[in-house]
């Protein structure tokens, strides 16, 4: 049993919570803006989906599953194979044009990472790369999407 890391970031979109959702809610789009993600895909249950991660070197799979959606509120998930992890999504409606994002990640740091990289580095790394993604992601919402 590895040790488990939590991150959460957030960013404010100039846009209204719906579009943010919309945006949001395809997955398989991620990869566009999530810089370490390589791959989404929606399976038969359109409540799993099936990523892969590569980063430094490192390429991790795993399958996840949307636990609760709330429409332009709040989408959560948990790994049910492959890397665990889980997480969360919320959209918090500012004004009529303006939605602050929080997205919480919280996985378990891979065994053959942990001789490798102290927790606290390697979570310094990880909070930089997801406010990034976030901000890439507040980009294309206010670019169109």
């Amino acid at each position: 049993m590895g040790r488990w890391l939590d991150h959460s970031v957030t960013t404010e979109v100039q846009a209204p919570a719906e579009d943010v959702w919309a945006v949001w809610s395809d997955l398989e789009a991620m990869p566009k803006w999530m810089r370490w993600i390589e791959s989404v895909k929606t399976l038969d249950d359109p409540d799993l989906t099936d990523w892969t991660l590569a980063a430094q070197g490192f390429r991790f799979h795993w399958k996840a599953r949307i636990t609760q959606r709330v429409e332009a509120q709040q989408l959560h998930w948990e790994s049910v194979g492959g890397l665990p992890t889980k997480g969360a999504v919320r959209f918090y409606p500012e004004s009529a044009e303006r939605t602050l994002v929080k997205l919480s990640v919280s996985y378990e740091l891979p065994r053959v990472l942990a001789p490798l990289m102290e927790p606290s580095i390697l979570g310094g790394i990880v909070t930089k790369e997801l406010q990034a993604n976030l901000d890439r992601f507040r980009d294309l919402v206010e670019k169109g999407g």
